[in-house]
Parts: structure tokens; sequence; C-alpha cells
């Protein structure tokens, strides 16, 4: 049997249906201020725009393999003043063969390479037309010739015939003079007639006056007949000369060694039609020879006549000197020649080339660096300097003097210990500043 207890409590009321409304609450979400956003972003633009400054290349830099460049150290040392020169051998001396008058090469006598005598003959050649015009010229200088001697002949006979007639008016004066002094005294005491006595007096005076006509006039002649005779040997001598020249022109068809040697270049062939003037060949003075060397315009000031030179051939040193300066300038080179003092090296050939060395100046103590080839990028203005560290090399002015082939001298800007580059500077001529990037 089930017992039911009742409660004495009054019965609640029905619930109300649970909405949940008092269990959801607003949770208010909290961040960042937009500000302190701002300020963040800003900052880190910042940064990295210092770090971007500080670690970027800039427009007058450039970073480059340390190993790319030669580091040379700047010393003190005595500067060797020298020039190193390539010279090529090329006889002393050099005769130039050419045709004085054009013509058909009739006969060949020697061949090329021969080595020939002065006056030796060559080569013959023909030449029709010069031959009528010399015998031509000839006729006309004959003709001339004897029309001078003509008035010259003239002119002498001119001239005897003035002294002849000079000499009877002199004998006619003393005549006259004899037959005055004998009548004067008689007349003076009547032993005379006078009229008889006034005309010798008449006589002496006209043969006088005659007498000194006629010397004024040889006089005048004499002067003028000698410079007649002067101009007329001086044009017979002149056209005595033409022909002679007219006889060397014909002459010069016989081609002639004008100086002992080698004869080289002379290759013409019978039956050759030659213009005047036509380089035929060239004769080079024997066992004498000099040497042709191209120096660097920068020396052109430098260089002197009279400057010693030495090579080195066969284990000796020959002495050389600069006997003259070629001043033109072609390919930044000018040429001088170079002669040598006493013996000459055996078996110099032409054309052979040779390596000398030209002294500028006595040895002296210097601040050195190594010859490179920067200078041709800075032409000695400035330099790049490496800093203690070794990861920089900085652009600096400098002044730099004379050069030979394995230093040059400083003559400002740098100090002893200091290392530049000295490696072509191609790529990087235009920065200020370089960073040496080690492996």
């Amino acid at each position: 049997m089930s017992v039911v207890r009742m409660s004495s409590e009054p019965a609640a009321s029905p619930r109300e249906p649970v909405s949940g409304g008092a269990m959801d609450k607003v949770v208010e979400r909290r961040g960042i201020p937009t500000k302190i956003k701002a300020g963040v972003a800003a900052g880190a633009l910042a940064i990295a725009g210092i770090a971007f400054y500080a670690y970027a290349p800039s427009s007058n830099s450039q970073t480059i393999a340390a190993d790319r460049v030669t580091i040379s150290t700047v010393q003190r040392g005595t500067f060797d003043d020298f020039l190193p020169l390539r010279a090529r051998v090329t006889p002393l001396l050099t005769i130039y063969l050419d045709s004085v008058e054009g013509g058909r090469v009739e006969e060949k006598l020697v061949e090329d390479g021969a080595t020939v005598q002065k006056g030796q003959l060559l080569a013959v050649l023909s030449n029709p037309e010069l031959q009528l015009s010399v015998l031509a010229r000839q006729t006309d200088v004959s003709r001339e010739l004897n029309s001078m001697r003509s008035q010259e002949l003239a002119l002498a006979q001119t001239r005897m015939s003035d002294e002849r007639n000079l000499l009877e008016a002199k004998l006619a004066l003393e005549k006259a003079q004899r037959q005055y002094k004998r009548e004067a005294p008689l007349a003076a005491r009547g032993f005379i007639p006078s009229k008889q006595f006034a005309d010798t007096k008449d006589d002496l005076d006209y043969q006088q006056e005659r007498y000194d006509v006629l010397r004024r006039t040889q006089a005048t002649d004499e002067r003028l007949q000698s410079s007649q005779l002067g101009q007329l040997r001086q044009s017979s001598a002149s056209m005595s000369s033409s022909l002679d020249l007219a006889r060397l022109n014909l002459e010069s068809l016989k081609l002639r060694a004008p100086v002992s040697g080698q004869l080289s270049g002379f290759d013409i062939q019978v039956g050759q039609s030659m213009n005047r003037g036509e380089r035929i060949g060239q004769i080079d003075s024997p066992g004498a020879n000099k040497l042709i060397a191209g120096v660097d315009e920068f020396y052109l000031g430098r260089v002197q006549v009279g400057q010693k030179a030495t090579i080195d051939q066969g284990g000796k040193t020959y002495q050389l000197k600069v006997t003259k300066i070629y001043p033109q300038v072609r390919n930044g080179q000018f040429e001088v020649d170079l002669q040598f003092q006493g013996p000459e090296p055996a078996g110099l050939q032409r054309g052979q080339t040779l390596q000398a060395k030209l002294t500028l100046g006595d040895p002296t103590p210097a601040l050195l660096i190594p010859n490179g080839s920067f200078y041709n990028d800075t032409g000695g203005a400035w330099v790049f300097v490496v800093t203690d560290d070794g990861k920089e090399a900085v652009k600096r002015n400098v002044r730099l003097g004379r050069r030979n082939a394995d230093f040059i001298e400083v003559l400002d800007g740098l100090q002893p210990g200091e290392k530049v580059l000295t490696s072509p500077y191609t790529g990087f001529a235009d920065k200020d500043r370089l960073d040496l990037q080690q492996k």
C-alpha cells in the first residue's frame, strides 16, 4: 500500500518559459588603436629606409670583388728615369732611285738585292722624243752661240776702229802743235803772214777739239761695249749650261748607282715603260744601321737629341744616341732615330725588332707606386686609396710625376705604406668609393 504525502505549501503557479535573455551579455571587444598602428607602420618604414641607406650601394659607390683588382703599396725607393722602347732596324743611309726622265727599259744590268758600286750602270732606257728634243735644242743653242760670237766680233772691230781714229786724231793734233810752235815766233817778227798764222792756229784748235771728242766717244763706247760684251758672255754661258743640261737629261736615260750599297726594290723588267719621277728602287748603306723607335706622345717634351740609349743583344750591351726626333704624332706616338755609338751587333737585318732602353734622367730617391693601367684612366690626377680595414677604396686626388716601365713617381697626395689600386679602372672610373668584397 502506498502512502502519498501532500504538501501543505500552496501550489506554485506555473513557470513561464525560459527565454535565455537573462543569459546573453554584450562583450566589448578591445584592440590596438588605429593611431598606434599608423605610428608603428611609420617607424617600421623609417627603420627600413635607414637600413637601406646604410647597407644599399649609393650611386657614387660600387661593390667589386677584391680579387678583381690589384692592390699596391706606396713605398720609398730609387726612381730610374728610363723609357723602354721597341725599335726597328733600318739602314743608316737610304738613297732612293727615281726615273729622272720617262722611257722604255731597254736593258737591265743588275738584279734586286745585288751590291753595287757608285757610278755602276744599272739599266738603260730609251726615249725617242727626248732624244729628238735634245738634238733640236742643241741646234738652237749652237745657232744662238754663233750669233753671239758674231756680235762679240762686231763689238771688237768697233773698239779697234775707235782706237785707230783716236790715234790718228792724236797724231794730227801733235802735228798741228808743232806747226804752231814753229810759226808763232816768226809771225811775231813779221816773217809769216798773219793769215797763214791764223789758219795754223785754227787748225790746232780744231785738232784739239777733235781729239777730245774722239776720246770722250771712245770712253762712252768702251763702257757700253764692256756692258754689252758682259751680257753676251753671260748669255753665252747660260746657253752652254742649257745645252749641257739637255745633254745631261739625255744621259739620265742611263740609270747609274749614285752611291755604293745594297740595291733593293729594283724589280723593273725589259720592255717596261717608266714614267718621269717614278720610284724604281733604293740603295741601302752597307754595314751601317740605325734604329727607329716609336715613343708615346706623353714624352714628346722630355726626349731630346743627344740622349743615351742601350740595347742588350747576344749577352752584350750596345750604346746608342738619339740623333733625330720626328715631332709628327701618329696613333699617339712619335718616332726617334737612334744611332749606334761604336760597334753595332753583328747580323742585324733590316726590319728586325729590338728592345731598347732610353735614359731620360739620372736615378733619384722618390716616393713610388708600381706602374699600372690605372694611369690611362686617370691621367695621373687621382687614384683609389684602400682604407686601413681593407674594406673600401676611396677616390683621392694626387699629383704624379715621371714614369718608367716599373714605377711612377709620387709628388703629392700619398704617404708611404698606403695602398692604392693600380689595375685598370674600367667600369668604375666614375665612382667615388668602392666596396671591396672579400671572399
